[in-house]
């Protein structure tokens, strides 16, 4: 039986992550700064911060792992304090790589993300091009890869990027569309919706970071779906099954993104650079490398995923507005100045 180390298996994709683990026959240790509400014979979960050294030696010490799969990670819109993101993205991976070396864990996986980037360079992206984040979460996530390089002789590092990972039961951002579409409002795109921007099924890219765990050496993959959709497209999709009289409407785009811009300086808009740079742009990663040598595929487009999602969020909206304390991603973001758009709808 293998022994795996999950951090933030208390998220959203590290809860599934960990249960699909706990599915293959493995041992696995959780530790999140959110409460694990999930149990299992083979589980131990410890709500910890990975920032804690006195911690994460007392948990290397009593286990053997046989790979660590790091996805801990602070989003810039859920938190006001950008020491405390910057510190548990970039220091705590430190530490996680000091103990996964200094204990001999042989493997280390890693998500890493698609806002290393925020604008369009008219192609897929590929690992061999130079990231260039503008927020703080990207640039905190590239430092976190930079980090982790430096251990790559000290044991296997497999660093994943991924796009925007969907699955039934993902909010954040994506619940502020979902409650326009839900409520049978306008659902807006900015200058016609023709760009294309690419999602991850978070099974596919759980099997990715299995495989990862499986792969000789350190690698940089790209994930990512494939025939990706515009926007408009995407989201009629989704309208069209949700059967509740959204339609989707266009902004016009300079002005509209100079009002984003500013809203966010301003502190009253949940979209953070990354997001109100790229909302009209077109974003997807070239998936040759890990296609070519994990024998990776994608399996679910950008329509079936959104719609599964959508539907999660319409099936237990009652139970989502309850929740407290959880994870960025498991609870819906704040409309901020959105909500004027709202009531536009």
């Amino acid at each position: 039986m293998k022994t795996v180390l999950v951090t933030g298996g208390s998220g959203f994709f590290g809860e599934l992550l960990k249960k699909r683990l706990l599915e293959d026959g493995m041992k696995v240790v959780n530790i999140d700064l959110e409460e694990d509400h999930f149990s299992h014979p083979q589980l131990v979960s410890i709500k910890g911060d990975i920032r804690n050294t006195q911690t994460l030696e007392k948990i290397y010490a009593e286990h053997q792992f046989d790979c660590v799969f790091h996805c801990a990670a602070i989003l810039a819109y859920a938190v006001k304090d950008h020491d405390f993101l910057w510190t548990s993205n970039v220091e705590g991976t430190r530490n996680i790589a000091e103990f996964t070396k200094k204990y001999k864990v042989p493997k280390l996986v890693f998500t890493s993300t698609c806002c290393l980037w925020a604008h369009n360079v008219e192609r897929p992206v590929m690992e061999t091009d130079e990231p260039n984040p503008v927020d703080i979460y990207g640039k905190s996530k590239w430092a976190a890869e930079k980090v982790l390089l430096e251990y790559a002789k000290d044991f296997d590092c497999i660093i994943i990027r991924t796009p925007t990972i969907i699955e039934r039961g993902r909010l954040g951002l994506l619940a502020i569309l979902f409650e326009f579409i839900d409520e049978g409002r306008k659902v807006w795109v900015v200058g016609g919706g023709s760009n294309r921007y690419q999602f991850v099924d978070a099974q596919d890219l759980i099997d990715a970071c299995i495989k990862g765990m499986e792969y000789d050496g350190s690698e940089v993959f790209n994930v990512g779906s494939d025939n990706v959709k515009s926007f408009r497209e995407v989201y009629n999709y989704v309208i069209k099954h949700a059967n509740t009289g959204a339609r989707v409407a266009t902004l016009p785009r300079t002005s509209t993104l100079a009002m984003m811009r500013l809203a966010y300086k301003l502190g009253v808009s949940p979209l953070g650079p990354y997001q109100y740079k790229m909302i009209a742009e077109n974003f997807m990663f070239d998936t040759t490398k890990i296609k070519q040598k994990m024998n990776w595929q994608a399996t679910t487009t950008n329509e079936e995923m959104l719609l599964r999602a959508y539907e999660y969020y319409h099936e237990n909206l009652k139970e989502i507005k309850g929740r407290k304390n959880v994870s960025a991603h498991k609870q819906p973001a704040k409309m901020g100045v959105i909500r004027l758009l709202k009531w536009m709808s």
